[in-house]
């Protein structure tokens, strides 16, 4: 199996693995439980293996086609991959011994560690084609802290908090909340840096090789 049909064929499989698991958890709650739709796709966890799914099928189809990524698409898919990483990381290192509510057992492993692992396994194996500069960094930076603003102002108006950090009644007054956030700010950031010096490292090391031109990705 080539490098090109291999990146196929581990996208769709894990874009259909993400979406497999977030459906089956939305029809458990909302279709079954009655839980609330809205309040359903409020959660960070949902909206980024939605966003890993988009991005493994275009990505997918895009090579099928034999066509290029643009520096839009690469940039879009190295703030993905942050997003994905940051669910698997603050799962795993803040929630996973609290109560994460009636989701089922194999889709929290499947939305918070095997989806996870899989943006990254994809990120170091088919690496952009391109050199991403510092300022994506800060491009990334811009859907967690709009998230964050309006997850902690509904929460205000409505009382539903998809994250206990962001309840000021948990996190000590919104003083905990903003230390919270701001903890939250540096780890993305962190993350984020580490993404693109990974994707440079390797787009310089495909790139240095003689013979053929990295893969498209």
């Amino acid at each position: 199996m080539t490098s090109r049909l291999t990146a196929i064929v581990f996208r769709l499989v894990f874009a259909v693995l993400s979406l497999t698991a977030v459906f089956a958890q939305f029809f458990a709650v909302t279709v079954t439980n009655g839980y609330s739709i809205p309040n359903f796709f409020c959660y960070f966890t949902n909206l980024s293996n939605l966003m890993i799914s988009i991005v493994f099928i275009v990505s997918a189809i895009r090579l099928i086609r034999n066509r290029s990524s643009s520096p839009t698409d690469t940039a879009v898919r190295g703030g993905v991959v942050v997003y994905i990483v940051f669910v698997g990381a603050v799962f795993n290192a803040i929630l996973v011994d609290g109560d994460i509510g009636p989701v089922l057992p194999w889709v929290n492993v499947v939305v918070h560690i095997i989806v996870p692992i899989a943006g990254v396994v994809d990120w170091i194996a088919w690496p952009p084609q391109r050199r991403l500069p510092f300022r994506v960094t800060l491009w990334w930076m811009i859907w967690p802290a709009a998230y964050a603003i309006f997850s902690v102002v509904r929460g205000a108006i409505d009382g539903f908090y998809p994250y206990p950090f962001f309840n000021p009644a948990v996190s000590g007054g919104y003083g905990g909340v903003a230390l919270w956030c701001a903890a939250l700010v540096a780890m993305f950031f962190a993350l984020a840096t580490l993404v693109r010096w990974v994707g440079n490292l390797r787009f310089r090391s495909l790139s240095a090789k003689a013979g053929p031109a990295p893969q498209r990705v």
